[in-house]
């Protein structure tokens, strides 16, 4: 399908104005962030929900309300205190996350709170831009403790070609920020330019029947064939067309 530029612009733009709003919020993960208001609580919930984040909406919300369980009303509070599994944890899974990822998972946000924070372990690249580079160096930071290899496949490398969606999609939570309140803005030291769509099989489908990516692949080189003509519609704020993209794949059926 070839779309003119202007027209295409027009209705993703249209279709953003459209899925962005408060009645995202509800059927979509990021309903968990927006429970709570400290900071570190609503990063250490967002990280976590956007980890397990695969399969259908629905399943996801699910294991992330079990997290929120083993938890409590304090995920910071729980995280500082933590030493070992508790019996909630250990019978935590997720497909293949299972509750040794989520001890790992525990440990390693507890170390990295006990020293920068979560913000400035997303710290830039010296070579990879934006996102995809911060991603990377998140990644090194997160699996510098001692870990069973099974562990880091729950956090995508970009350095081997992937698209790191679950991850992008965090950055979209924690970076944007508008009048509608679906992402909640809490981190200022990135740039919403930087940021990139998580690419999943709906919107990767959608852009392939718009004419925006022509790889088959669901992978970074993917992703950046689809961001550079996303930056073309909106250099300062490209990832708000996931909206649209998503939208009309997972919900309209487009």
């Amino acid at each position: 399908m070839s779309i003119p530029f202007d027209e295409l612009k027009d209705f993703l733009d249209f279709k953003v104005s459209e899925f962005n709003t408060s009645n995202f919020i509800p059927d979509d993960p990021v309903s968990l962030i927006h429970r709570f208001h400290n900071k570190e609580d609503i990063e250490i919930v967002g990280f976590l929900v956007s980890t397990i984040a695969w399969g259908n909406r629905k399943a996801i919300i699910n294991s992330g309300e079990k997290l929120l369980d083993i938890m409590g009303s304090s995920p910071y509070e729980f995280l500082m205190n933590y030493q070992e599994p508790t019996t909630k944890s250990k019978k935590f899974v997720h497909r293949t996350f299972n509750a040794t990822d989520l001890d790992y998972f525990f440990l390693a946000l507890k170390d990295i709170y006990q020293n920068e924070g979560l913000e400035k372990s997303f710290s830039p690249h010296p070579i990879i831009p934006g996102a995809t580079g911060r991603i990377v160096q998140f990644r090194k930071r997160f699996f510098s403790l001692p870990h069973e290899n099974r562990t880091e496949k729950h956090v995508s490398n970009p350095e081997k070609g992937a698209a790191a969606k679950r991850l992008q999609m965090m950055l979209r939570w924690f970076v944007r920020s508008d009048q509608n309140g679906v992402d909640v803005g809490i981190w200022k030291s990135i740039s919403t330019s930087e940021l990139n769509i998580p690419l999943d099989v709906h919107t990767a489908n959608i852009s392939r029947k718009l004419g925006l990516i022509t790889r088959k692949q669901n992978d970074l080189k993917t992703l950046e064939e689809l961001m550079t003509h996303l930056r073309k519609f909106d250099p300062i704020d490209p990832s708000k067309y996931d909206y649209a993209l998503f939208g009309l794949g997972a919900i309209e059926g487009f």
